[in-house]
């Protein structure tokens, strides 16, 4: 947190053993331990609030994408289902259209009691 070497702390323990005395030193160094106790656990908690508020964003975003990512799906495949169904209904119709031609050729051919082969054989 705070950048003090050596001899910093040498230094400030001096100045306080000279302003406080020996007698109320080891107090005032207990209050000092505990608030700086305080503040570490304060920073900690506050840290990790952070840290757990960018977690549920993060994972926010990543369900967005998720639930964009499954109506695109979703889309694509209602749009290939329809174009199955085009495609099948225009087999359907081609087949069908086919089968009527198939049908009205074989009738021009044939005269009411010949069958398609004797007409061919003609």
């Amino acid at each position: 947190m705070f950048d003090f070497g050596f001899w910093e702390l040498v230094v400030v323990g001096l100045v306080a053993l000279l302003v406080v005395g020996p007698e109320r030193l080891p107090r005032l160094a207990r209050e000092v331990g505990r608030w700086v106790g305080k503040i570490k656990q304060f920073v900690t908690s506050v840290r990790s609030d952070i840290e757990q508020e960018i977690k549920a964003d993060e994972l926010r975003r990543m369900l967005e994408d998720q639930e964009k990512e499954i109506h695109r799906l979703k889309t694509m495949m209602e749009d290939t289902e329809q174009d199955l169904r085009r495609e099948v209904h225009q087999a359907q119709d081609k087949a069908e259209s086919a089968a009527r031609e198939a049908g009205a050729r074989s009738g021009e051919h044939t005269s009411p009691g010949e069958t398609p082969a004797k007409a061919r054989d003609d």
